[in-house]
C-alpha cells in the first residue's frame, strides 16, 4: 500500500521507492528526497513520514490525515561552535578580533 502526504493543497504516494504527484516542482522536490532502499510497506511509511516532516506536510492516517513530526535537524550548533560560546559559530568568525 503506498503511502500518501499532503504537501502545499497537492497530495503524493511513495511507493517502491518514487514519488507521483500530480504538481512536477513538488514531485521533483520529493523525488531528491526519494530512498531507493524503501521496499517495505514501514520503509515506505518512514521515508513519507521524513519528507513530508521535511516540508511541513501531512501524512495519511487510516481515512484521516495528521501532520507529520519535524525531522531531527542535521546540523546542530554543537557542530559548529565552541561548548559554551554559539556566539563564535559562523564562516566570518575566523575574522573576529582574538582577545
Amino acid at each position: 500500500m503506498p503511502a500518501r502526504i499532503r504537501i502545499y493543497g497537492q497530495e503524493a504516494t511513495f511507493t517502491q521507492g518514487r514519488w507521483v504527484c500530480a504538481d512536477e516542482t513538488l514531485q521533483a522536490m520529493l523525488q531528491a528526497l526519494a530512498d531507493p532502499r524503501a521496499t517495505s510497506v514501514d520503509a515506505e511509511l518512514r521515508h513519507a513520514r521524513y519528507a513530508a516532516g521535511r516540508f511541513g506536510g501531512q501524512i495519511a492516517v487510516g481515512e484521516g490525515w495528521e501532520a507529520a513530526p519535524l525531522p531531527e535537524p542535521e546540523i546542530r550548533m554543537e557542530d559548529i561552535a565552541p561548548p559554551g560560546r554559539p556566539q563564535a559559530a559562523g564562516w566570518l568568525s575566523f575574522l573576529r578580533k582574538r582577545r
